[in-house]
């Protein structure tokens, strides 16, 4: 049952993602005909500048997958690495 419940939350998430892409994509074309290209330059600037934001704040090298499996360091070397560095 919690299966079911789970896929009810992912087909919510997913309309309310194409209703952010449509709403998105009807403002921009309202802009682009009204003629207000400045503001769209404004939010565009914004936009990435959030995007960039989260980008930046994330913590993307301590996250569960990526400490998954072994973490190889720079000292420890194979035997088949080592064959190719001496050829």
């Amino acid at each position: 049952m919690s299966q079911r419940i789970r896929s009810n939350r992912i087909k919510k998430r997913r309309g309310f993602t194409y209703l952010w892409i449509l709403v998105l994509a009807v403002s921009v074309c309202l802009l682009i005909y009204f003629e207000q290209t400045s503001l769209m330059y404004i939010l565009a600037t914004l936009g990435v500048t959030i995007l960039l934001v989260i980008v930046a704040t994330a913590d993307l090298g301590r996250s569960e997958m990526s400490s998954g499996g072994p973490v190889l360091s720079p000292q420890t070397s194979s035997p088949q690495s080592e064959a190719k560095a001496r050829e």
